[in-house]
């Protein structure tokens, strides 16, 4: 859809605006403020002014230079935005201009403006703002692909989350006890074992001070039919002693390294377990057009009663960026940061 047509339908839209962008990728790098040009929405996209941004650790491993955009996609940070919606494109639907929408994208979030595909839409409730919309996506449809549409968790089925006081850890112990199933999480401190219980985990383990997998054994020495592993590295010989029969092990992340340590083979075998590497970001339109339908198929009544939502850690002005990025590698918080996102006046 090209600009002009773009301005038709808003005459307000200024032609730039204000972004986030990244100085020097790398383990020196810093942010910065630059403008550019509105991002205009292709055929199946809207625009929307963003309100407020999620903050998620694939920006920081972007920033660090080690995960950059799909191709084609933009370069600034941000994989999802809260706001209302101020244009669309030639084949999308003009009715929707002025709902209140939050969404996934693949990039460009940390702006005034970006664009979504239209079938990736999650629409607002009247329980919900823009803070906590934008905390919402990534965590939400992250652990309902791990856990349902990978993991295949059954209602009377249990549940292993590693860093059960994350956004997607969070997010996760509140889907699965929607469902039905046992969860268990591991955390960094008694005081995020506390924010997980208020959450509805069954059992969270302290791994700095306690040996997880005899906890976890003696907890539920049958196993556990889906563990969500951010960590990998060592932690993959420990997910298997802990893997029920034809059980699930999702790894999401490398937060542990990247290098896996001699593994036993023989264990995977005598429980048919499986061990399975998954993204989000990089996935194709269709596959999140599907997830975002299955998860509000599932789940979208809960989210619009408020029954389940984002644990909100804190709320940072966008110019603050960098210090949120700071609070997030310390790994010091429960739940999900947010950039709320001041437009130029």
């Amino acid at each position: 859809m090209s600009q002009a047509t773009e301005q038709s339908l808003n005459p307000n839209l200024p032609m730039l605006m204000r972004a986030i962008d990244v100085i020097n990728p790398g383990p020196n790098s810093d942010l910065h403020f630059v403008e550019i040009p509105l991002p205009p929405p292709s055929a199946q996209q809207v625009l929307v002014k963003v309100a407020a941004a999620g903050v998620n650790r694939a920006d920081l491993a972007q920033r660090a230079g080690v995960y950059p955009p799909p191709p084609g996609e933009s370069p600034i940070l941000g994989l999802e935005v809260a706001g209302t919606i101020v244009a669309v494109g030639s084949e999308a639907d003009s009715s929707l201009i002025g709902k209140k929408v939050f969404g996934l994208v693949p990039g460009g979030g940390y702006a005034e403006y970006a664009v979504l595909q239209q079938d990736h839409l999650l629409f607002q409730s009247e329980v919900q703002g823009d803070v906590e919309a934008a905390a919402t996506a990534e965590v939400f449809l992250t652990a309902f692909q791990a856990m349902l549409h990978i993991g295949d968790l059954k209602p009377n089925g249990a549940v292993l989350l590693h860093a059960g006081a994350s956004g997607v850890g969070t997010a996760g112990i509140q889907l699965a006890k929607q469902l039905g199933a046992v969860v268990a999480v591991t955390v960094g401190s008694d005081s995020k074992a506390q924010d997980c219980y208020a959450l509805g985990a069954d059992i969270c383990v302290n791994y700095k001070t306690q040996d997880f997998v005899s906890e976890l054994q003696k907890f539920r020495p049958q196993g556990f039919n889906v563990i969500v592993d951010a960590v990998a590295a060592d932690y993959i010989s420990k997910d298997l002693q802990l893997l029920a029969l034809d059980g699930r092990i999702v790894v999401l992340a490398m937060m542990g390294g990247r290098t896996v340590p001699p593994l036993d083979l023989a264990l995977m075998f005598k429980k048919r377990g499986q061990l399975i590497c998954s993204t989000l970001r990089n996935r194709s339109d269709d596959y999140k057009s599907q997830l975002c339908r299955d998860f509000i198929s599932q789940f979208g009544q809960a989210l619009a009663q408020g029954v389940i939502k984002p644990v909100l850690a804190q709320v940072f002005d966008w110019q603050d960026a960098a210090v949120a990025h700071q609070l997030m590698a310390s790994n010091a918080v429960t739940g999900k940061l947010v950039l709320k996102i001041a437009a130029s006046e």
